[in-house]
């Protein structure tokens, strides 16, 4: 390892002349020469530099000592340079000057110390299994506390030791571990226990490194544990669907903005990401489904589904660079902020519409009708005022000086982001009636067709079978417990039962069900399809950041399904039929699981005021802190450290993630 050479001191002048010499040069520097000390952002070349000669030849090597273990056990490089002071500089744009100028790469971790102007920056990107918090309380509770007491050589060494420690996991309660030891010597029953805990500690650990390996690396990933492949493909899937809808979002008012022949790159960026993905979700049904897989198909499977989401993720963040270029919102923002307060204006118009709409629904409808929906005013409403707030936000970030004005862009895209919501949320309640009257005229037609169908049946009980008496069995049920004050619910049982009974009729008869019969069975199933599906869309959009993989899963495996009926509905209804089918009861199952595990993940929340918990629950706020592989910066400094939430952009779920925080000492 490299390390900064002191510099020389000059050699003592001789002469009885020489210190009244010296003191003459001491003084015509101090009046005429500028302030000492301060030096330009450099190109590192050692990984420890001392300009400003505070270390002794004995702490050089005690630090480059910590350094090295730092690097042979996590292969992360630190770089510690010390100086007078950063001149005119902020002690950040020295910092990230100097890494620039260094050419770091994403294990590159750099700590500038001014020990005359008591300040510092801590620049790079940890790896995934050091986390943002663990940074956090490094600095503040170790290094700036050495820093304080000039204890330089110890601030190093505390670094590099305190980023170990998090890269190997903070440490375990060895204390814990030995006491448990002596309970299992004790008591032999205890074993059990302590084997289940270190297994889940292994398998945490594996998980941590798992999600810092390359998505793309099917070797690598062979390597893992089933637990740890089937956890990490959950993640990766509510990670890269969560980036899919974010980028729609994004791409949706890029293109109103710049218009579809400048987005085209991007475009076709998503939709080859989005074919990935639903490929993705496909292997995780087939995982999920009632057909049990061996481990080595289950291995396959999981393989398979990373290596996807791997490309899909690859395919959005491609494009991540070019679309910000692009899409520059500083550009015009006093417009766009002048645009978005006119959207304000509109959505809040809107709200006593669809609080007078949801009351009339509440007072006409059973309460299991509305549960998708019954939140929608109060959520837009939430996402309203978070949006003015970020409006607020902008402006006042406007004003400030040329270099000082970042921060407009992510209040911008979170002030689009929640109108974009509030507005899906209020067009839902206002499609709701539509929905239900739909199913409330079709539904007569659907009940008459049951009875017709029921009554053919009747005649062809001795050659139906078992089959066809348990179709007749289910069909006469349904007439009979009909709830028409529930036209969704009864739509679907109707369709469904009388689907059922055309099936069995046809074995029983063995003839074919004439096609216009089929299609008009087909353009019904495919009414409440869309009608289940476009709803668990919404709620999943609205609340991605409550609702985990499973209901995800579903929906997708729904929309596939529908695609498919839709593909065949020309050529061949009677085959599009059962996709139709499935996709109805795959968009049923995909809301019900959305909204428990939605209701999951707000009994977890703290009580909390203002928009902020909804934003996170829509997916408008990133908690970076809730998933560690979740990709992009996180900015904040010493004495300003709240927070670890960001708004979501364009791309894909992974990607670097930066850490730059200091401050003074």
């Amino acid at each position: 390892m490299e390390r900064a050479k002191p510099h020389r001191r000059p050699a003592p002048l001789g002469g009885r002349f020489a210190a009244p010499l010296l003191g003459a040069l001491a003084g015509l520097l101090l009046v005429c020469a500028p302030v000492a000390g301060a030096e330009p952002p450099m190109r590192m070349g050692p990984q420890l530099v001392d300009s400003a000669d505070v270390l002794s030849p004995a702490d050089e090597q005690r630090v480059l000592g910590a350094i090295d273990t730092l690097y042979r056990d996590h292969q992360v490089k630190l770089w510690i340079v010390y100086v007078r002071d950063f001149g005119s500089m902020t002690a950040r744009d020295w910092a990230t000057r100097t890494a620039q100028l260094s050419d770091f790469g994403d294990r590159d971790l750099l700590l500038a110390v001014a020990v005359d102007d008591r300040g510092y920056w801590f620049d790079g990107a940890p790896p995934a299994s050091i986390t943002d918090a663990e940074v956090e309380s490094l600095l503040a509770d170790t290094v700036e506390p050495d820093l304080r007491d000039q204890q330089w050589a110890r601030a190093g060494i505390d670094t590099a030791d305190g980023l170990g420690a998090a890269a190997r996991g903070g440490g375990a309660s060895w204390g814990v571990l030995v006491l448990i030891a002596v309970a299992v010597v004790v008591a032999a029953g205890l074993l059990v226990l302590v084997m289940r805990r270190r297994r889940h500690a292994a398998n945490r650990a594996e998980l941590a490194t798992a999600r810092t390996m390359d998505p793309t690396d099917s070797a690598a990933l062979s390597r893992l544990s089933l637990p740890t492949l089937h956890a990490l493909s959950k993640e990766r899937l509510v990670e890269i669907d969560d980036a899919l809808r974010t980028s729609e979002e994004e791409l949706a008012l890029a293109t109103g903005e710049f218009g579809d022949t400048a987005v085209t790159p991007f475009r076709n960026a998503l939709d080859a990401a989005r074919a990935a993905t639903a490929k993705a979700f496909t292997l995780r049904q087939q995982l999920d489904d009632a057909i049990p897989e061996t481990p080595d198909q289950q291995r396959a499977l999981l393989l398979d589904l990373l290596t996807t989401t791997g490309k899909a993720d690859h395919e959005l963040d491609a494009q991540v660079a070019d679309f910000d270029a692009m899409r520059d919102l500083l550009i015009d923002a006093p417009a766009r902020l002048d645009a978005l307060t006119r959207g304000v204006v509109e959505l809040t118009a809107r709200l006593p519409a669809a609080d007078a709409e949801l009351a009339r629904l509440d007072a006409t409808h059973p309460p299991a009708m509305l549960t998708s929906v019954r939140d929608n005013a109060r959520l837009a409403r939430e996402r309203i005022t978070f949006a003015q707030t970020n409006i607020d936000t902008a402006r006042d970030t406007l004003t400030k000086p040329a270099g000082q004005q970042g921060g407009a862009v992510g209040a911008i895209r979170a002030a689009e982001a929640a109108l974009g919501q509030a507005r899906t949320l209020l067009d839902t309640v206002e499609h709701a009636a539509a929905d239900i009257q739909q199913a409330r005229d079709g539904l007569p037609a659907a009940l008459a067709e049951l009875r017709a169908d029921l009554a053919a049946a009747s005649a062809l009980t001795e050659f139906g079978g078992t089959q066809l008496s348990a179709a007749m069995a289910t069909a006469t049920t349904t007439l009979n417990t009909v709830d028409e004050s529930d036209p969704l619910g009864a739509f679907h049982e109707a369709v469904t039962a009388d689907a059922d009974l055309d099936r069995a009729v046809a074995a029983a008869s063995d003839r074919k069900l004439a096609v216009e019969d089929v299609r008009r069975r087909l353009d019904r199933t495919l009414l409440d399809a869309t009608s289940r599906i476009d709803a668990a869309s919404a709620f999943i959009t609205t609340r991605r950041g409550g609702v985990d993989a499973e209901a995800r899963t579903r929906l997708a495996e729904a929309q596939r399904h529908l695609g498919q009926a839709r593909e065949r509905a020309g050529t061949d209804p009677e085959r599009a039929l059962p996709s139709a089918q499935t996709a109805a009861e795959l968009g049923g199952r995909a809301l019900r699981q959305a909204e428990a595990s939605v209701r999951a993940w707000e009994t977890r929340q703290p009580v909390s005021g203002g928009g902020q918990t909804g934003a996170v629950l829509g997916g408008i706020l990133l908690d970076g802190l809730l998933r560690g592989a979740i990709s992009g910066s996180r900015g904040g400094g010493y004495g300003s450290r709240g927070g670890g939430y960001r708004p979501g952009s364009f791309g894909g779920s992974s990607g670097s993630r930066r850490v730059s925080r200091g401050g003074r000492f």
